[in-house]
C-alpha cells in the first residue's frame, strides 16, 4: 500500500523527470489516493504531460488536473491562426474524418465538434491539435455516430483485454447494455484503468463506457 505522502513524493519526482516540465511551476496534492495537480505551465501539451506523468505513479486512484496554461508572449497566437492550424493538422491526420469535424477557437481555447464513427478517430482528432502553439485547452465534443453492435462485442472486448500484457483480464468483468459497456472488477493502477476504458471504447458500436473498476495496489488484497 502507498500512503498519500509516498504518492505525492513519487509524483513530484516523476514530474521532475519529465524533461519538458522541469521549468514549470507545479504543485501536487494527494488525499486518499486522489491527486490534484495545480500550478502553471507554458502550454496545453505540458498540462497533458503533467497528468500523464502522475498517472504512471503507483497508488493513484484519480486525477483532478487544475493546472493553468499561461502562454509566454512568443507562444501567443490569434484565434483565427489557431483555427487554421488546427484544420490543417486534422486534414493531414489519416485517422481523422476531417470533413466531418468543425473547429471553434475562443481566447486560445479550442473546441472540436462533429461526428466520427470510432472512438479512436475522436481521440486522434484531439491528439492532432493539443500540441499546437497558442492552444490553452481543448474540449472534445465530437459525437460517435450510430453503428451496428456485433453480437459478440462482449467477447471482442474481453479478447482485447486478454491480449494486453498489462492486464489481468480475469479480474475485469464486461457487460454490454445497448451501446454502453459496463466495466467492473479490479486493476492495479490509474493508468491501467484508463487503458481498460480505452479498450472498451474501441469496440464497434460502443458510444459510452461506465467504468466501475476499483484500483488496488495488490490483487491479493481483493
Amino acid at each position: 500500500m502507498f500512503s498519500d505522502n509516498d504518492i505525492q513524493r513519487n509524483i513530484t519526482a516523476e514530474l521532475k523527470w519529465e524533461p519538458s516540465l522541469r521549468d514549470d511551476d507545479l504543485a501536487v496534492g494527494v488525499r486518499e489516493g486522489i491527486v490534484t495537480l495545480g500550478g502553471f505551465v507554458d502550454s496545453y501539451a505540458d498540462k497533458r504531460k503533467a497528468e500523464q506523468a502522475a498517472a504512471r505513479v503507483k497508488g493513484v486512484k484519480a486525477i483532478a488536473n487544475e493546472v493553468e496554461v499561461k502562454l509566454p508572449s512568443f507562444s501567443e497566437r490569434a484565434d483565427p491562426d489557431i483555427a487554421r492550424a488546427a484544420l490543417e493538422h486534422l486534414r493531414w491526420n489519416i485517422s481523422v474524418p476531417h470533413e466531418k469535424i468543425q473547429v471553434k477557437v475562443e481566447k486560445g481555447w479550442l473546441t472540436l465538434e462533429g461526428e466520427a464513427q470510432w472512438h479512436y478517430q475522436k481521440e486522434a482528432a484531439e491528439k492532432a491539435v493539443h500540441n499546437l502553439t497558442g492552444v490553452k485547452g481543448v474540449t472534445n465534443l465530437i459525437r460517435l455516430g450510430p453503428q451496428a453492435i456485433p453480437r459478440d462485442v462482449k467477447k471482442r472486448i474481453k479478447d482485447a483485454l486478454h491480449r494486453a500484457a498489462e492486464f489481468d483480464a480475469e479480474r475485469i468483468r464486461v457487460e454490454v447494455e445497448g451501446d454502453k459497456v459496463v466495466l467492473e472488477g479490479a486493476v492495479r493502477s490509474y493508468a491501467e484503468l484508463r487503458d481498460a476504458e480505452r479498450a472498451a471504447r474501441n469496440a464497434p458500436g460502443v458510444t459510452n463506457v461506465d467504468s466501475r473498476l476499483a484500483i488496488v495496489s495488490a490483487f491479493a488484497a481483493v
